[in-house]
């Protein structure tokens, strides 16, 4: 069986998703694949039919199916097809208030293809999920301004819609005593963040052993202390890089990254470029859409 990591390219570098619509004519199976966002698959016309690992799913007009993050897939057509492709990387749509969600969507003993039961039992779900898929859809063709801010609460309104209609608990609940204990070293990085923040004070913090800290913050959270604090002096370095005037090598010092080397190791692990480049497509991105808005006499 061959198996491919599909690469998804972000059309705005500050919009973590891509969305599209495939008008195909084919029969035949789609190789097996899988990559880090989860996808939504929402069929126009036609029929489709969709493998998801041990998981098949039979769609025509109106149908709907979840491939979680990272889940093996392929999918098969039969003659004329339309179907809209909504891929985003989860994790980009949390922020510090919201964090404690993150891991009930990334829990690996329970991929997110088990949510396709609700949309095939509450059809309010399915109308709900169908009109901010293709809302989604419009306003990343139209690019309105703030669309992004259209966007963002639409994704943010699938995820609300699949949590509070999870009659199976198929997203795992966490024990809200681990969340309101890591509050002070959530705010303890936040409030260092231009600098060095350090576990063994982080672990003092919270007032846990250095050893079981790095378990735990790991265990509530979704993702290694390291690997939180990186993420977020990275969003910082994003923000200075487009609103602020600076040089790479301040904006690396301003968030406690003056390593070049390893600013933009750091900095193309999430953005699959450097921040030269980042700051370019940017600027290029926004270029079009100032050009298009007529100026005020």
């Amino acid at each position: 069986m061959e198996i491919y990591n599909e690469k998804v390219t972000y059309e705005n570098p500050l919009l973590s998703l891509k969305v599209f619509q495939t008008d195909r004519f084919q029969d035949g199976h789609s190789r097996w694949h899988y990559h880090k966002e989860l996808e939504i698959l929402l069929v126009l016309a036609g029929k489709l039919d969709v493998e998801v690992e041990e998981e098949h799913y039979s769609l025509s007009a109106g149908d709907i199916v979840l491939i979680g993050a990272s889940q093996l897939h392929r999918d098969r057509s039969i003659g004329h097809l339309v179907y809209i492709v909504l891929q985003f990387d989860i994790q980009e749509f949390f922020d510090q208030n919201t964090m404690q969600y993150i891991r009930r969507f990334s829990d690996p003993k329970h991929p997110l293809s088990e949510l396709n039961y609700i949309i095939g039992q509450n059809a309010d779900v399915k109308k709900t999920l169908v009109n901010c898929i293709t809302d989604i859809h419009r306003e990343s063709r139209t690019k309105e301004e703030g669309y992004e801010i259209a966007v963002n609460i639409r994704i943010k309104q699938i995820l609300l819609t699949l949590l509070r209609n999870d009659r199976q608990h198929s997203l795992s609940r966490r024990d809200d005593f681990d969340l309101v204990r890591l509050k002070p070293v959530l705010d303890y990085i936040e409030a260092n963040i231009d600098g060095k923040v350090q576990v063994e004070e982080a672990s003092k913090v919270a007032n846990i052993s250095y050893y079981y800290f790095v378990k735990y913050f790991k265990k509530v959270v979704g993702m290694s202390f390291t690997e939180y604090v990186n993420y977020k002096k990275i969003k910082r370095a994003e923000r200075l890089l487009l609103t602020k005037d600076m040089s790479i090598a301040l904006v690396g010092e301003e968030i406690g990254m003056p390593n070049m080397a390893h600013f933009y190791k750091i900095f193309k692990k999430y953005n699959d470029c450097s921040p030269n480049e980042f700051r370019k497509k940017m600027l290029d991105w926004n270029a079009p859409q100032q050009a298009a808005v007529p100026s005020k006499k």
